[in-house]
């Protein structure tokens, strides 16, 4: 399997995670708000400050962008590209969204693929000062009670990331068990949370959110993506037992690389390593 030499030390714990009650969120974004504004409130209408969303449908304007690019420097792996500012309405094809903490206030990971308004296909990270809701947005999701997405420095990647961190319960109607997670590089992704559930005894599980990146991507209809630099959104996702009772996870994807091509489907299990995170919550069921 693909790995690439991080430039800080990695840590023994490879998934940073903490359980936490989640209640299922399933709203629209009306046109107007800032992204960030307008998720926020989604969550904040349950008394809730966190938790994981997939966007479909709706449409942006403004709206503010980067790509995954190489790193000129030997403090990341990789990086970010100049920022793009698309003219007109772009129409959000799919994408998953982290909403979390950084220094106390509101802010999000936002991985997502859209046409801009020339018909151009586009994907990457979508910025949250500079972008806003023009046409109603579907999300659905899960907010976190106990638990929250906060940015914190992150001495493996050089980057400062969301993770989950314990938060006092804020008395919610949150009604079910969930675990945040943040899995480190250099792992694959399937595996990472199959092995997850399986040391919790989680023999299914739904998936929720899934911001991040891998090394490229090896898909099960036979495609691939070379470059190593991506950014990635999980559209669907769920963990169940195979024939032999064990956790078996099945993740279709959205994925840009630093060339600007765009990719998807259901990835491969054990060759799609983790390049600097991915951001998920995990919800056990029957």
């Amino acid at each position: 399997m693909r790995t690439i030499k991080q430039p800080g030390p990695a840590p023994a714990a490879r998934i940073q995670w903490v359980e936490a009650r989640g209640r299922r969120v399933n709203a629209v974004l009306e046109p107007g708000l800032r992204l960030l504004d307008a998720v926020q409130g989604v969550f904040a209408a349950h008394g809730l400050v966190s938790g994981v969303l997939r966007l479909t449908e709706g449409a942006f304007s403004p709206f503010a962008y980067v790509m995954p690019a190489p790193s000129d420097t030997p403090r990341h792996v990789a990086f970010y590209s100049e920022t793009h500012r698309p003219p007109g309405l772009t129409r959000v094809q799919g994408g998953a969204l982290t909403v979390g903490l950084r220094d106390g206030a509101p802010t999000y990971h936002c991985h997502a693929l859209w046409t801009e308004a020339d018909g151009r296909p586009g994907g990457g990270h979508v910025l949250p000062e500079e972008t806003f809701v023009a046409e109603p947005i579907h999300v659905d999701g899960i907010g976190l009670d106990g638990a929250a997405f906060a940015v914190e420095p992150d001495a493996e990647t050089n980057f400062a990331l969301l993770g989950p961190i314990a938060q006092t319960g804020a008395g919610s109607q949150a009604d079910r068990q969930v675990f945040a997670l943040r899995l480190r590089p250099n792992q694959d992704l399937l595996q990472a949370l199959e092995g997850f559930c399986r040391e919790r005894g989680i023999a299914a599980a739904n998936i929720h959110g899934g911001v991040g990146s891998i090394i490229g991507a090896r898909y099960q209809d036979g495609s691939r993506v070379e470059a190593f630099a991506t950014e990635m959104a999980i559209l669907s996702g769920r963990i169940g037992p195979d024939e032999d009772g064990e956790p078996k996870a099945e993740l279709d994807v959205a994925l840009v690389d630093h060339t600007g091509a765009v990719s998807g489907g259901r990835l491969v299990r054990g060759d799609n390593p983790v390049l600097i995170t991915l951001e998920v919550v995990l919800e056990p069921c029957d």
